[in-house]
């Protein structure tokens, strides 16, 4: 999911890092600016979660008016759930394999709390079962091709370079107006790249904001410049796993956008302002029922 192909790591090296460092990335769009503007949340007592600032899903953000300012309850939807659950195998597979922690797949899913996933359970553990094998598979790859290079070197010392992921990092945005509890899906720490995962979803531009965000976070905490994110489209068709990476340079433009985006939704929240609804609902929105009565 998050190993680069020959390809990829060729675009990033002489592509992506190139262009990265010929433009930059202006000083007050670090988020180590975040006391400065424009990264500093006119709202301080306003915090929300990176999928409320990073999802269009609503064409007005009604969603997030709803769920932060009236204090309505999603509703998940099977794309939602199916989601979940897939992420789940893919950071657990990924972090068992990491700190050699024995966790089989049986074992995994008897953890499952069906009634909260509006899916079937056999479908969801079909495709949990093929994601769980593939990820454990490609890390048991790396692993052996790290080995037969590095003959001195110590099992833990493999691991880290084979599969080089914080999974799952547990991160403050409150710096920057959003929660304090954010995760996020993986950061490659010999590359200095953010991930975030996508599940069945078509590529959207605006799935761009939420590594993005990530970005900005992870250098507000830790002050470590994130040039380059990637959104990973994950899909199953046939039984078969396809995986599509969109790797890009964390520019001025997104991070602007991404700001805007931001301060717009606090303000939604923090002034009450109900944006009205969008010309069409879908009907498997969380919020319709709230929406429609």
């Amino acid at each position: 999911m998050y190993f680069l192909t020959d390809l990829e790591h060729k675009y990033l090296i002489h592509g992506l890092l190139k262009a990265a460092r010929e433009a930059g990335v202006s000083p007050e769009l670090r988020g180590w600016s975040w006391h400065s503007e424009p990264l500093r949340p006119y709202y301080e007592d306003v915090k929300l979660p990176m999928y409320a600032i990073a999802s269009k899903y609503c064409p007005t953000g009604r969603d997030v008016y709803m769920a932060f300012a009236e204090g309505e309850r999603a509703k998940p939807n099977r794309r939602m759930a199916l989601g979940k659950l897939l992420h789940g195998a893919v950071s657990d597979a990924l972090s068992s394999f990491i700190e050699r922690r024995p966790l089989s797949f049986e074992e995994w899913s008897k953890r499952i709390r069906w009634e909260e996933i509006p899916i079937e359970p056999e479908q969801g553990l079909r495709a949990a079962r093929l994601i769980w094998g593939a990820v454990r598979k490609l890390c048991e790859a790396r692993y052996e091709e790290a080995s037969m290079k590095q003959p001195y070197a110590s099992e833990a010392d493999l691991r880290a370079s084979a599969v080089p992921f914080l999974v799952e990092h547990k991160i403050s945005g409150e710096l920057l107006g959003l929660s304090g509890l954010l995760s996020i899906d993986c950061y490659d720490y010999l590359r200095s790249i953010i991930f975030d995962l996508k599940v069945g979803d078509e590529p959207r531009e605006w799935h761009r904001l939420a590594p993005v965000g990530y970005a900005l976070v992870f250098e507000s905490v830790h002050e470590v410049p994130i040039d380059i994110c990637c959104v990973v489209h994950l899909s199953i068709s046939n039984d078969r796993l396809f995986s599509k990476k969109d790797l890009f340079f964390a520019s001025d433009e997104y991070r602007r956008w991404w700001v805007e985006e931001r301060d717009a939704k606090l303000e939604m929240v923090a002034e009450r302002k109900d944006p009205g609804m969008p010309p069409e609902c879908d009907p498997s929105c969380p919020f319709h029922h709230a929406c429609h009565g």
